[in-house]
């Protein structure tokens, strides 16, 4: 179900609470072939359980750098400049509800569409323009976009301001992949259980 609210609103963050985010489906997903699950995903797995027992959003695993802090300031006018590029309208990302999942693209576009944006560095920038492709970190969060989204397609943008104007703004799309969607939907099934074997050592 998708919630037309502003994110970083007190509202967006009270959605949030006890929710497996896409945010977080890296770390979910790492170790996938080895069929366990790592540290940070077993701290992540505490994290959501804490907040499905007390209610309350667990802020003590929040923080904010300077990379973050650049990526509010700039994310609208990245999101502008993919709008003149590309001829299209980009409406809130708002948030998918997805019984215990949720996913908060930084836009949509139209029905089919939605985008994850970073603003970054040059020399991150640099390694997209050269290399191509997008940046594999994100992975499957941009897969997690499609899936709790309904869309075909997350277009993956890369803005830096420092670049020359030309080259400022990088889009590379990423198609739909049922496989792909299977495997994160079948790993977050794992990872409830582990959420839920904590909830019961806080409510024992």
């Amino acid at each position: 179900m998708f919630i037309d609210v502003e994110q970083n609103s007190d509202e967006w963050f009270e959605l949030r609470i006890g929710k497996i985010t896409s945010s977080n489906f890296s770390k979910i997903m790492a170790h996938e072939d080895k069929g366990k699950f790592g540290d940070p995903a077993k701290q992540y797995a505490q994290k959501v359980a804490l907040e499905i027992v007390t209610g309350e959003r667990d802020e003590t695993a929040s923080f904010k750098n300077a990379y973050m802090e650049r990526g509010n300031e700039l994310e609208p006018v990245a999101r502008d400049l993919y709008e003149l590029e590309t001829f299209t309208n980009v409406t809130n990302g708002g948030f998918n509800d997805h019984d215990r999942v949720g996913d908060s693209p930084d836009g949509n576009i139209g029905k089919f569409g939605c985008l994850e944006i970073k603003c970054v560095v040059p020399n991150t920038h640099w390694k997209l323009l050269k290399l191509g492709g997008f940046d594999t970190s994100y992975k499957w969060q941009c897969h997690g976009h499609i899936w709790l989204g309904e869309k075909t397609y997350c277009d993956f943008v890369s803005y830096c301001p420092e670049m020359p104007e030309s080259k400022q703004l990088y889009i590379f799309r990423i198609e739909r992949d049922q496989d792909m969607i299977d495997r994160l939907t079948n790993r977050i099934e794992e990872f409830k259980k582990l959420v839920d074997d904590n909830v019961k050592i806080l409510r024992s």
